[in-house]
């Protein structure tokens, strides 16, 4: 085996684009070697600010390859003959094996295919993979097609010590790479993994490994704070951009003026995460924030970072300057006074302004509010407040601040602390790790928001997602709805949210018809129960199973939440052995249906206990177990009542065993058939087995 290293050395590669772009490059040169007939072992890929590197052993050389390959009869036409040889590579058919089957004799070509070496492969896969790499966004470099996401300084591929021989968009590959721009930019030569490692490290002040990077950010972080008696405010998603900032990261205790903490600790955290990357600091005997940040640099300082910490605290009090000017001119009012202003914001053309939908959510909130357990006028005028502060000059300038500004602002002014908690909760969540509201006036609220913008998208703007374009983040929404829903437990039947809506709403949207509006949603939202299941480890096909049941809820209008739970306690259920005997029980009596239904109409009969000991067994377990089943049904008791059913296993198994169902006595035929019949109406009272797979 030889030693492969491969390196792409550019100008700075966006950080949120790193990670992604390593793990393609990886699986994209090792897919392609693999075709083309080379092991890929002990392979690793580092991706940093400037580089993307592959590295492995595979052998020098593909091995050779026997093939045969069938052609025509011997009594094939001449044309045949000709064809086939052309594709064999062969000159005279005399160069073909005849062989024989029952059909007669026909030719076989034995076709050698020497190896490739492995640098002759690399020189054709590697300017292919480079020219299609699927950069989230790229440049076009010089007068060429070619593009990559910066302009590229050079390309590194050495095989086994030599240079691989080839070229990309005019830059040819050799063994020389380059180091850190300030203080160790090279050129050096290398000849193997080793020596690039220990060179680049070494006297090129380039730390080639993420993972690297960010465990030494992290510690060095921790222990500057901890000379200084403070305590950092750990950020995963900033830890992991800023190791894709600094090549060789040196962090750095910087301080701000104390005057700044006067300003909401989220406006000051994201003025530093957001436009700064910086970490924030917190005093660990008040847990509040520290007049102090953390900055990571990407060089080291002779002063030891003083003057990079100065810089850097002019820059963040120039932005916190900024933000106490806005805070003061947002204090100068109400968040109510900022109503009427919403009047001026476009929410959609065809749906009026975010004024006109604050109203629809209050109206709709108010409806809810009851079956939440929530106060219908708090919820109704926190609906109304929840959107003010999106005109404020904080959210302007802090956006993803929008509901934490109006919150705080609210709080300010002594308002209700139920009502300050749904200004801020009612967005949420807004990604699978956000955190669901609990409130009972957030959560009257966030429903509300969340079936306005569904049925408002779906039914009167005609704005449904397409494929992976999904502009207004229905997907989301509509995952947050249910997570609302089945977090906190809440049976409330999906189809009345949205008439309710609608009745409450349509006539201000000039909507009349939405039947069939409210089909889509729920099939929209279906389907988004099986993603929310599939992610969170759970089969799918429960769910379709569970929404087709024939019990005393239509199919269309079964609460979310009973609809997730039945559908994870039915996937338990089947991972049993009654489920899963039962499960096989109820298939093979359902294809007997199937296939006695093409013949004619499936006869109906008053069933009875019939003339053997197995079909009287069977007629007993169902008629003890309808009632058990309706009744836990009755009593939200799904469970038992797949219990119940689970009593009909082992006289299915016994009459199947003992009983031909298909007797030559068509009043027995009909009996057994009507039996079968009876489980598959007993067993849809809890779930569609028939969309069960397996």
């Amino acid at each position: 085996m030889a030693e492969l290293l491969f390196e792409i050395l550019s100008e700075e590669i966006p950080a949120r684009m790193q990670e992604k772009a390593g793990a393609d490059l990886g699986r994209m040169i090792t897919d392609a070697l693999k075709k083309a007939g080379l092991t890929v072992d002990n392979a690793a890929v580092y991706s940093g600010p400037r580089r993307l590197v592959f590295t492995a052993d595979v052998p020098v050389k593909s091995p050779d390859v026997s093939e045969e390959r069938k052609g025509p009869r011997t009594s094939a036409p001449e044309q045949a003959l000709a064809g086939f040889m052309r594709g064999a590579g062969i000159s005279d058919i005399s160069q073909a094996e005849i062989r024989s089957d029952k059909k007669g004799e026909y030719y076989v070509a034995l076709l050698e295919k020497q190896g490739r070496a492995a640098s002759e492969i690399m020189a054709e896969v590697f300017p292919e993979i480079m020219g299609k790499f699927p950069w989230p966004k790229s440049m076009k470099s010089g007068t060429s097609s070619f593009r990559w996401v910066r302009p590229i300084k050079s390309i590194l591929c050495i095989l086994d010590g030599e240079v691989v021989d080839f070229t990309v968009n005019g830059m040819p590959a050799s063994n020389v790479t380059s180091g850190h721009r300030r203080m160790g930019a090279g050129p050096f030569t290398v000849s193997s993994f080793k020596e690039y490692r220990d060179t680049l490290e070494g006297e090129g002040h380039v730390k080639i490994c993420a993972c690297e990077r960010k465990a030494l950010i992290l510690k060095d972080a921790k222990s500057v704070c901890e000379k200084a008696g403070l305590a950092l405010v750990e950020d995963e998603g900033l830890l992991s951009e800023v190791a894709g900032l600094a090549e060789w990261p040196t962090v750095i205790l910087g301080d701000m003026d104390p005057s700044f903490l006067e300003l909401p600790g989220e406006v000051i955290r994201l003025s530093m995460r957001t436009h700064q990357k910086y970490f924030a600091v917190r005093d660990p005997k008040t847990g509040k924030l520290a007049p102090h940040f953390v900055v990571v640099a990407n060089q080291l300082a002779p002063d030891g970072g003083k003057e990079i910490a100065r810089g850097n605290s002019r820059v963040l009090s120039a932005r916190l300057d900024d933000a106490k000017f806005f805070q003061s001119e947002d204090a100068k009012t109400k968040l109510m006074d900022n109503y009427d202003k919403l009047d001026g914001v476009i929410f959609h053309k065809k749906l009026g302004t975010i004024k006109d939908k604050s109203e629809r959510v209050a109206a709709l909130a108010r409806e809810l509010a009851p079956k939440v357990g929530a106060d219908p006028d708090k919820a109704e005028l926190a609906a109304k407040l929840a959107k003010c502060d999106l005109v404020t000059n904080m959210v302007v300038e802090f956006t993803s601040l929008q509901g934490q500004i109006g919150r705080l602002m609210y709080e300010q002014e002594g308002g209700d602390p139920d009502i300050a908690i749904a200004i801020e909760d009612h967005y949420k969540p807004q990604g699978p790790k956000d955190h669901v509201p609990t409130n009972p006036v957030a959560i009257a609220v966030a429903l509300a928001d969340k079936i306005e913008t569904l049925f408002s998208f779906f039914a009167i703007a005609k704005e449904t997602p397409t494929g992976s374009k999904d502009p207004f983040a229905l997907r989301r929404t509509a995952l947050g709805l249910l997570r609302i829903q089945i977090e906190n437990n809440i049976i409330i039947w999906p189809r009345g949210m949205f008439e309710t809506h609608a009745t409450i709403n349509c006539a201000e949207l000039h909507y009349l018809s939405y039947a069939d509006e409210i089909d889509q949603i729920e099939q929209f939202l279906r389907t988004r129960l099986e993603v929310l299941l599939k992610s969170n480890g759970h089969r799918m096909d429960t769910v379709e199973a569970v929404a087709a049941a024939s019990s005393t809820h239509t199919s269309n209008s079964l609460p979310h939440t009973l609809w997730y739970t039945r559908s994870i306690e039915l996937e338990s259920f089947l991972a049993t052995e009654d489920g899963a005997n039962l499960l096989t029980g109820y298939k093979r009596a359902a294809n007997i249906l199937k296939a006695e239904a093409k013949k004619g109409e499936l006869p109906s009969p008053v069933i009875h206990a019939g003339n053997t000991k197995e079909e009287a067994a069977l007629f007993a377990a169902i008629g003890n177990a309808t009632p058990k089943v309706e009744t836990a049904l009755k009593n939200e008791n799904y469970d038992g009542a797949m219990t119940a059913l689970a009593e009909l296993r082992e006289p299915i198994d016994a009459f199947f065993d003992g009983v031909i169902v298909n007797a030559d006595v068509a009043n027995e035929r009909e009996n057994r058939l009507g039996l079968l019949v009876e489980i598959r109406k007993l067993a849809k009272m809890i779930a569609d087995f028939d969309k069960i797979e397996g």
